[in-house]
């Protein structure tokens, strides 16, 4: 694949821990798979936004929390549901991304000309 910049115009939401259905393994591999993808090609949204299970992803112990920093540290903007986080207790183990509101959120997709619901 082709290496592109930084895509400011498209956003990436995340609502779960894995991508797709089934069995949590699989889910797991394919989400870990799909972000290095972007990584490695640097086909970078400018955005991610993570809410309901997906702010997991981004806390203590998450197997992809390499490839999220290093996603980040290209200028992807990686936006955290703050409601989410506190309903899970992860505020405090938040390891990379900006923990934002709704507002945030919206403020993305409102600005995203294409959006790629995982």
């Amino acid at each position: 694949m082709p290496s592109r910049a930084i895509d400011p115009t498209l956003l990436i939401q995340i609502t779960s821990e894995g991508m797709g259905r089934g069995d949590p393994e699989l889910q797991a591999k394919l989400i870990r798979t799909y972000l290095s993808l972007l990584d490695a090609n640097e086909m970078l949204p400018g955005a991610i936004s993570f809410f309901t299970d997906g702010v997991k992803l981004a806390a203590e112990g998450s197997p992809v929390l390499d490839v999220l920093r290093s996603l980040e540290s290209k200028g992807v903007h990686l936006i955290l549901c703050k409601t989410c986080l506190d309903h899970y207790g992860l505020a405090e183990k938040v390891r990379v991304g900006t923990i934002g509101g709704m507002t945030d959120i919206l403020a993305a997709q409102w600005k995203a000309g294409k959006v790629v619901n995982i």
